[in-house]
C-alpha cells in the first residue's frame, strides 16, 4: 500500500521569475525566434490572446508541456495546470517529483484531490493581504506514496476514468450548447417568417420607440457614494445579463444623489441594453422586478417602447432575436473598444407586426424557453455530477482506497 510522507520530502516547488516589462516582445517576425521563448503566465492556460515572448537570457526558469504547474495566486488559488512550454512568471511555481519516489502523472493527479485542494484553499482565504498557495503547509501536506509500479498503475486507472468522464462531459457540454441554439433558432425562425407579412421599422422611429441615455455629467456617482442598500438601485453589467436582470450584486445611491440626476432613470416596462464592454445584454423592467427605483449606469441605453405599436415583451423577445444579434455583431465585431451608440441603433430594423400577433410570438417564445430551461437545468445538473464523480475518484485514489 506504501506510507506517507511528507510532500515536501518526495517533491521540489520551483516558482518563477519576473522579466522586466522592457524585455517583452509581442512579435517575432523580425528577430532572431530560437533567442526568445513564451513567458507563461496563468491567464495563458486559458488562452492565447495574450502571448508575450521575452529573450531567453532573461530568465533561468523554464517548463516543459507536461511538468506540473501551480497558480500560487487567485482567484481561483491553487490551479493545477500544464499543457505549456516555456519560462513562467512569478505567480507560478513548478512541482518537480523527485526522481525514484514519485511519479510526474502521480503527483498531478493528486494536487487535484479534494483533500489538499481543500486544505491549501481554505488557508488562503484565512490569510490577510493577497490570496496565496501557503508553501510550508504544501511541503509539510501528508501524501500516500506506493511504489512507483503501483503509482503507475493507479494513474493508468484514473486516466482511462478520467477520459470516459471527460467524453461525458464534452458530449453534456454540446447538448447544453445545442439546446441554446435550439432556442436562439427557433426565435429567428419565428421572427424571419412574420416579417414576411409585416411591417419593417427602424429603431429610429421615434413613435414606436425612445432611446434614452443616462446622465453621465458632474452628478453621476462617485465609488465612494455608493451603498449597499438605499433608494435607488444603480445598475452594473452585473445585473443585466443576455436574457434578463440578475440581483445577486447590488449597489444603491441615496435619495439626494438620485434627484440630482436627470437621465436614464428606468419606468415599468423599459427594455435595457447594455452597449459597453459587453455588448448586447438585455432586460425588461416588468411588474415581476421588486425595485422600485432603478437607474442604468453609463453603459448602457433605456428602450423605452410605444405600447400602442409594440409590446414591451415583443421588444425584449426580437432585441435578443437572431434578426437583431446579427445586425449587433456586423456593427461590433473587430472593434478595438466593442460600443453600441444611439446612432448605431438607430440603423437597426425588425419586423412589428399587429400587437395581437406580437402578444402570439411571445406566448410561443415563452413556451419554448421553459422547455429549454429545463433541459439546461438538467445539462448543468449533470455537469455538477461529474465534477462531483471525479473528486471522490481523486479520493478514493490518494486514502489508499484504489491501491492493491
Amino acid at each position: 500500500m506504501g506510507k506517507f510522507e511528507k510532500l515536501g520530502d518526495v517533491c521540489d516547488f520551483v516558482g518563477g521569475s519576473q522579466p522586466a516589462k522592457s524585455n517583452f516582445v509581442y512579435d517575432l517576425t523580425d528577430l532572431d525566434k530560437s533567442a526568445y521563448t513564451r513567458l507563461i503566465q496563468i491567464r495563458d492556460y486559458k488562452s492565447d490572446k495574450h502571448i508575450v515572448y521575452i529573450p531567453k537570457v532573461s530568465t533561468k526558469k523554464f517548463c516543459k508541456a507536461d511538468d506540473v504547474m501551480i497558480g500560487r495566486y487567485g482567484p481561483p488559488v491553487f490551479q493545477i495546470l500544464r499543457g505549456l512550454e516555456g519560462a513562467y512568471n512569478v505567480a507560478l511555481m513548478k512541482a518537480i517529483p523527485k526522481l525514484g519516489l514519485l511519479n510526474n502523472e502521480y503527483l498531478f493527479y493528486f494536487l487535484m484531490s479534494p483533500s489538499i485542494q481543500n486544505y491549501i484553499i481554505k488557508l488562503s482565504e484565512r490569510a490577510s493581504g493577497q490570496t496565496g498557495v501557503n508553501k510550508p503547509a504544501l511541503h509539510g501536506f501528508p501524501i500516500l506514496v506506493p511504489s512507483i509500479s503501483e503509482q503507475k498503475r493507479i494513474v493508468a486507472l484514473l486516466d482511462t476514468v478520467f477520459a470516459d468522464l471527460e467524453q461525458t462531459r464534452a458530449k453534456t457540454e454540446q447538448n447544453l450548447k445545442n439546446a441554446r441554439e435550439l432556442f436562439d433558432s427557433y426565435l429567428q425562425q419565428v421572427f424571419s417568417q412574420k416579417g414576411d407579412s409585416c411591417n419593417i421599422r427602424s429603431m429610429s422611429d421615434k413613435s414606436m420607440l425612445l432611446m434614452i441615455d443616462g446622465d453621465r455629467g458632474k452628478n453621476y456617482p462617485k465609488k465612494s457614494e455608493f451603498l449597499p442598500e438605499g433608494h435607488c438601485l444603480f445598475l452594473s453589467t452585473k445585473n443585466v445579463r443576455p436574457d434578463g436582470f440578475l440581483f445577486d450584486q447590488t449597489m444603491f445611491i441615496d435619495e439626494s444623489r438620485d434627484s440630482l440626476l436627470r437621465k436614464g432613470k428606468l419606468e415599468r416596462n423599459d427594455v435595457v441594453i447594455t452597449t459597453r464592454g459587453t455588448i448586447g445584454n438585455l432586460a425588461l423592467y416588468d411588474d415581476g422586478v421588486e425595485f422600485n427605483n432603478i437607474r442604468i449606469n453609463s453603459g448602457m441605453l433605456i428602450l423605452r417602447p410605444n405600447s400602442e405599436i409594440i409590446l414591451p415583451s415583443y421588444l425584449f423577445e426580437i432585441m435578443r432575436s437572431g434578426i437583431v444579434r446579427k445586425q449587433i455583431d456586423e456593427k461590433v465585431s473587430g472593434a478595438a473598444q466593442p460600443q453600441l451608440p444611439v446612432n448605431t441603433l438607430n440603423s437597426f430594423s425588425f419586423p412589428v407586426p399587429s400587437l395581437e400577433e406580437q402578444k402570439h410570438i411571445v406566448d410561443l417564445t415563452k413556451e419554448a424557453e421553459v422547455k429549454i430551461n429545463e433541459l439546461t437545468r438538467i445539462y448543468t445538473k449533470k455537469l455538477a455530477a461529474i465534477d462531483e464523480l471525479k473528486k471522490s475518484i481523486l479520493q478514493k485514489a490518494f486514502s489508499g482506497e484504489l491501491t492493491q
